[in-house]
């Protein structure tokens, strides 16, 4: 049974959380289940899908179990290989320190949904948050279905949101560089490919990742500069064929596979500029605290792990344990400690790809240097949490 908004919105919640991706939908199950009274706001309706590469490190397995999502029963690809490819074909693999496991969003949101409405987390599908304020110690959380109060705001709304550009977050009016225009391009598709291989394949300007996901389908995601996309008269079709498909083994998915979409999925104005992990005392997880480069794999074990260090400071902070300024501080401290190595890492490599030249001589410098990439990998992934 759902519950369904009172009247009467000078009811004051526990903690209102804006964007049920997994962040927000994880923090909201753990926060329900503590006893707070939550509030989960989600502008789309469920079941729906996200612009996202679908690989989850095996770090969030356990914690995803623990959440009531059943993983062990739903005969998904576990994926222990990592295939890099440049833009002329050159190719190394590399076997996987810890591994993940494919899962598309649209399966894995629909889950953990379920699971929220199931436990009675107040969930507002449909809802557009347009505000939040911070008044009297309390915040003010102004959507399109009505005014929401409560004492714990945290902002789980992804890549960009027109939060961002409300509260004038400096990510958001940074000018254009290499780490803020950037587009993703996302495809669910049936192709003959390894089960237990992530590949991930260079071409000029980006690059696309392409793993298994339930049901046999894969998921084909790519990302490019919005400069790519623009020098192709926004086609993305012809971008696909003139810059993509340039790479021989992009050409020959491209050729051979079966498209489940009629059109891609796009976000664009991507940014992987630094962000704050608190903006106006809401707390942001996800990526709105912070975006891990797509090679890298691992933005939603990020998420998740994420929203178990926030639910923790929270719990203190509903408790009296902590005051607000500790709550804060607490929080990016933590989030710093968790992720910021990943996010430099990440950045690091980004450097490389996308670069015909550099990505070629670092494929050719690695291949016979198996331990020094292993260790690459590790630098962007966490343990089990």
């Amino acid at each position: 049974m759902i519950k369904k908004s009172p009247d009467n919105t000078s009811q004051v919640y526990d903690i209102c959380i804006t964007g049920g991706g997994l962040a927000g939908l994880s923090l909201a199950i753990q926060c329900n289940r503590a006893g707070y009274s939550t509030l989960l706001i989600e502008k789309e309706k469920y079941p729906f899908h996200r612009v996202c590469g679908e690989y989850i490190s095996l770090e969030s397995w356990n914690f995803l179990e623990e959440l009531g999502v059943p993983l062990s029963d739903m005969q998904l690809p576990h994926i222990t290989e990592l295939l890099v490819t440049s833009p002329n074909g050159n190719a190394i693999r590399q076997t996987l320190p810890l591994g993940g496991f494919g899962i598309s969003r649209y399966a894995l949101d629909h889950q953990l949904s379920q699971i929220a409405m199931k436990e009675q987390v107040l969930l507002e599908e449909g809802t557009k948050v347009t505000d939040i304020e911070f008044r009297e110690n309390l915040f003010v959380i102004t959507t399109t279905k009505g005014i929401f109060r409560s004492k714990v705001a945290a902002g789980c709304f992804g890549k960009r949101s027109n939060l961002d550009l409300r509260w004038k977050r400096p990510f958001s009016k940074t000018k254009t560089n290499k780490l803020n225009n950037y587009l993703a391009v996302k495809y669910h598709v049936l192709i003959s490919s390894r089960p237990h291989e992530i590949a991930l394949h260079n071409f000029k300007n980006g690059y696309c990742g392409i793993s298994e996901i339930e049901d046999g389908k894969n998921c084909l995601c790519y990302l490019t500069s919005g400069t790519n996309l623009a020098l192709h008269g926004f086609d993305i079709r012809k971008m696909e064929e003139k810059v993509l498909m340039r790479n021989p083994f992009l050409k020959k998915i491209f050729s051979d596979a079966t498209f489940l979409y009629d059109n891609p999925l796009t976000i664009s104005q991507i940014s992987f500029d630094r962000k704050s992990q608190v903006e106006n005392h809401v707390l942001l997880i996800g990526d709105a605290a912070g975006m891990i480069t797509p090679l890298c794999g691992n933005g939603m074990s990020m998420a998740l792990h994420g929203s178990k260090i926030a639910f923790s400071e929270i719990s203190s902070f509903l408790n009296g344990l902590i005051d607000r300024y500790e709550l804060e501080t607490q929080y990016a401290q933590q989030w710093e400690s968790a992720f910021s190595q990943r996010l430099r890492t990440g950045r690091l490599l980004q450097s490389f790809f996308g670069s015909p030249l550099l990505t070629n001589m670092m494929v050719y410098a690695l291949k016979p240097l198996p331990k020094v990439m292993s260790l690459l990998i590790r630098q962007t992934h966490g343990a089990p949490f």
